[in-house]
């Protein structure tokens, strides 16, 4: 580690010596300051100290990007912070706040699950860990913060919480040469099998599920209609909460691949019942696009935000359930997620006799080849005639009717297809 009083002339000339990868020259005028100097010819200040009685170094940024003089302002900040008892590193990137706040503006935002990605760390980590310095984290910090989610939201939402903080602390450590992640293999909650869901409603659950959207309150307006919308279009929970007006076309809907999870555009031919769950323009608004499902109401704010309020709706719906069951002594309702509509939806249109192959197209999966990125209105009259068959079926079950159906098959692209019928 040579040392030598550092100079501009000095700076700008400085080599790797023969032999190192990279050589460090320290000032001997500033305790701890040094030149990185590569074999490349790459320059970049670097300042060490002892904090926690470990040896640690700290990066100021590159040569001559960063001049001597501002490496020695650095510095003396530096030192002031240890003489204060701060880490200097702290000072330089912040506490954990600080890097949720950067990670969620650069990156989560840009993400389709940005909303969620900002509940869950807003929620669950700022509240515990946010003052601290991300220098000083520790595994068990971590762990105890895990702890304290499973035990208020359970292992599936601690394991959610860990998967947005680990990505957070490595998009930081990919940008900061002094920042370790301390999460490491081991923390998760559960494993990813175990959180494969397969909940599907039955019958009994449908009716409860739609007697209890009439009954329940407090209820935000939208709220009954939103949530039937999932079981009869099969679709995610953000997909029909961010239902705006403008992707409407007479009996279509287009999802735009921007907030479908494949990324490609996604239409849905709606049933008539699906279409029954589509009001009018709100009153009062000005604009010529609106949402759907909003529970912003009155005034020139109706329609103008989707539906978000899920958790408070849910914890609603489910005591209204539970009190029509207690009603007439039946057992509690087991849990259940708006994501689970879907998937029952997926089940009653095998029971409904549509093909797996169209079934699998009405909810937007891909099948394969190279029409599929390009054909957005392919095997659209099998789609709808999956969708009707669908809703028939909810039909007959929430009315308590038979529920034996045919699908009458689509014989020909052109052709009009019929709704369910009882068989």
């Amino acid at each position: 580690m040579p040392k030598r009083s550092l100079n501009d002339r000095f700076c700008a000339h400085a080599k790797a010596r023969e032999g190192d990868v990279q050589t460090d020259y320290f000032d001997e005028d500033y305790a701890g300051l040094a030149l990185r100097v590569t074999q490349s010819g790459a320059k970049s200040w670097s300042y060490l100290f002892t904090w926690s009685g470990k040896r640690v170094r700290m990066t100021f940024g590159t040569y001559p990007a960063t001049s001597l003089a501002s490496a020695h302002t650095r510095a003396d900040e530096a030192r002031a912070d240890l003489e204060a008892g701060k880490d200097p590193r702290a000072a330089k990137a912040g506490n954990l706040n600080s890097l949720l706040d950067v990670f969620v503006k650069r990156h989560a935002s840009k993400l389709r699950s940005a909303d969620q990605i900002t509940r869950a760390l807003d929620a669950y980590v700022r509240p515990r860990l946010g003052a601290k310095s991300i220098y000083d984290l520790k595994r068990r910090d971590i762990v105890e913060m895990l702890d304290a989610v499973e035990d208020e939201a359970g292992p599936v939402m601690a394991d959610r919480v860990l998967a947005h903080v680990r990505k957070a602390f490595n998009w930081q450590a990919a940008r900061d040469d002094e920042f370790k992640s301390p999460v490491v293999r081991g923390m998760a909650r559960t494993k990813p099998k175990e959180r494969s869901r397969k909940r599907v409603l039955s019958d009994d659950e449908i009716r409860d599920v739609w007697a209890a959207l009439d009954t329940a309150p407090g209820l935000p307006a939208c709220y009954p209609a939103y949530v039937r919308s999932l079981l009869l279009c099969a679709t995610r929970r953000n997909e029909s909460a961010g239902m705006n007006s403008a992707e409407l076309d007479g009996d279509l809907w287009t999802i735009p691949g921007e907030r479908y999870k494949n990324k490609l555009d996604h239409v849905i031919p709606l049933s008539r019942q699906a279409r029954a769950l589509i009001g009018n323009k709100p009153e009062g608004f000005e604009g010529n696009s609106w949402f759907i499902f909003s529970s912003a109401t009155g005034g020139n704010i109706a329609g103008k935000k989707p539906f978000s309020g899920f958790a408070k709706a849910k914890r609603a719906l489910d005591a209204e359930i539970a009190r029509h069951r207690k009603a007439e002594e039946r057992d509690p309702m087991p849990n259940w997620t708006l994501h689970d509509l879907r998937r029952t939806a997926r089940s009653l249109m095998s029971r409904a006799k549509v093909p797996a192959d169209h079934a699998e197209r009405a909810l937007g999966h891909v099948i394969g080849g190279v029409r599929e990125t390009y054909d957005r209105y392919e095997y659209l009259d099998e789609k709808r005639a999956a969708f009707a068959a669908l809703a028939g079926l909810v039909d007959r079950i929430v009315s308590g009717r038979p529920t034996a159906l045919r699908l009458v098959r689509v014989a020909r692209r052109d052709a009009t297809p019929s709704e369910a019928a009882p068989a």
